[in-house]
């Protein structure tokens, strides 16, 4: 046993070298780490595996002097297995982590999720259920619907309310016009088209948002930020570089969000003051046959001379 680690440790000393040598020439060859960098090769194979073949050396003295050669070559073989095993090591422990960050953000797209939705119904708001179609067949509120669940799919419930603020009005403005004209009427059918034709404008204009997020929903803000905090010698320029450009890409992106998200105010506010008109139009007939004032004064009058109605004493 301690003739195999003597040979191990003659074995892992000599193969220092020349990985010392390829790794100052292309790091990735002999790093399984990402970025591989020329400071971690020198302390690597200058510091760190010489530093454990004198450790195992030192303990193989135990045994006198005499390295195995089945040691000696399990030595030099060391680095070469090693480095793939680590490679292997470190690809699972990110796809750990990935998995980790996904589960954490849907629960917190669950949560916010849930948070909205609750206000929206304190506030009144027709919520959309992304699991259940709307029994509507109105091609406007399955756009609205279908937007929804797109944008809920990329764990942007921020964006995802806006389409039941808009349904919500949509209905409210419909049930209005319903309430104020015939559904026979000329003015029913175009005002219905035009709240209907804005409101596609309003999908569309989701379906972009969707579309553009679609475009960071890989991007682990938090994760970037957390490296650009790191001191600079423990990230190379490269990659502080690279970082930088991710976050600006983000920031691109969610100004395009926001200027897109205004669109749908815009029609929002359109559709209120829409309602506030259908509302204030007068289309029903009056159910009383005079004027206010002249019934509340005939009612005086009959008042006065209620007393005279009465049936006389025997």
């Amino acid at each position: 046993m301690f003739g195999f680690l003597q040979g191990f440790a003659y074995g892992l000393f000599l193969s220092c070298l020349p990985w010392l040598i390829v790794g100052m020439i292309n790091p990735r060859l002999v790093l399984p780490t990402d970025p591989p960098t020329r400071w971690q090769v020198a302390l690597r194979y200058w510091l760190i595996f010489p530093f454990i073949a004198f450790i195992l050396w030192l303990t193989s003295l135990w045994g006198g002097f005499s390295p195995s050669l089945w040691g000696w070559l399990a030595g030099l073989a060391a680095i070469p297995v090693a480095i793939p095993v680590e490679r292997g090591w470190r690809r699972w422990q990110q796809a750990q982590a990935e998995r980790r960050r996904q589960a954490r953000l849907a629960a917190e797209a669950a949560r916010e999720r849930a948070e909205l939705e609750r206000k929206a119904r304190e506030q009144g708001l027709t919520v959309l259920r992304p699991d259940q179609p709307p029994a509507e067949t109105d091609d406007v509120i399955l756009g609205f619907w279908q937007a929804k669940k797109d944008l809920l799919a990329l764990n942007r419930p921020d964006l995802a309310i806006q389409a039941d603020r808009l349904y919500s009005r949509y209905l409210h403005v419909d049930d209005l016009l319903r309430g104020k004209f015939d559904p026979r009427e000329l003015t029913f059918e175009r005002s219905r088209n035009m709240v209907a034709e804005v409101c596609r404008n309003s999908v569309d204009t989701l379906q972009a948002m969707a579309s553009v997020a679609r475009g960071i929903v890989g991007v682990d803000v938090a994760y970037v930020r957390q490296r650009l905090d790191k001191a600079s010698s423990e990230i190379t320029d490269e990659e502080r570089r690279a970082l930088e450009r991710r976050l600006e890409l983000v920031d691109d992106t969610e100004r395009r969000l926001r200027e897109l998200g205004a669109r749908n105010e815009a029609i929002m506010t359109a559709l209120d003051d829409t309602a506030v008109a259908v509302s204030a139009v007068a289309t029903d007939r009056p159910q009383a046959a005079m004027a206010t004032q002249q019934a509340l004064k005939d009612l005086q009058q009959f008042a006065e001379k209620a007393h005279r109605y009465g049936r006389a004493d025997p």
